[in-house]
């Protein structure tokens, strides 16, 4: 009996790894324009960087990198990003290599801190969702919202794990 209940204490802590492994969240980082990078895209093409951004899905905690050579990117306002004024911004980088991370759900304003880039339509909108757990509880007044199916299969997987985990102590 108390070589089974010990045995069964050293696969505990794999099991508990794994599950919480499952759990885990991961962050993606996107290169912004892929890779033609931040660059003034072409008289044709001044959307390029909002079609790029519109083309992924961001969420809270992944990164965005701006790969550029004699240029600058700067966060900004709503405002400050309609009208390429380049005066206050929250986030202002020039080493050619910024990397910046989208901390929370919402709109981020991007352009180039470089004379004339961003009226030749270097700048760029970043909509990163919602967490998922958030919007659910938010949008939930009295209706019923769906599960997704990555929420019941991890649910389903912490079952598995919890059933086997009283088998081994039984």
């Amino acid at each position: 009996m108390a070589s089974s209940c010990s045995g069964s204490l050293l696969v505990l802590p794999f099991v508990i790894s794994s599950t919480l492994l499952c759990f885990s969240v991961a962050s993606n980082e996107f290169e912004v324009g892929g890779s033609k990078g931040w660059i003034v895209p072409p008289a044709n093409d001044t959307n390029f960087f909002n079609d790029w951004a519109s083309q992924n899905r961001f969420q809270a905690g992944d990164t965005i990198r701006f790969k550029y050579k004699k240029d600058s990117v700067m966060e900004v306002g709503e405002g400050d990003y309609t009208h390429c004024n380049a005066t206050h911004p929250t986030l202002f980088s020039n080493n050619g290599n910024t990397v910046f991370k989208l901390n929370h759900s919402g709109t981020f304003y991007f352009i180039s801190g470089a004379s004339g880039h961003c009226e030749k339509g270097q700048k760029m909108i970043v909509r990163v969702m919602a967490d998922e757990s958030l919007s659910q509880h938010a949008k939930s007044s009295g209706h019923h919202v769906p599960v997704s199916p990555i929420g019941v299969s991890q649910m389903l997987y912490l079952q598995f794990v919890l059933t086997c985990v009283a088998s081994y102590v039984v």
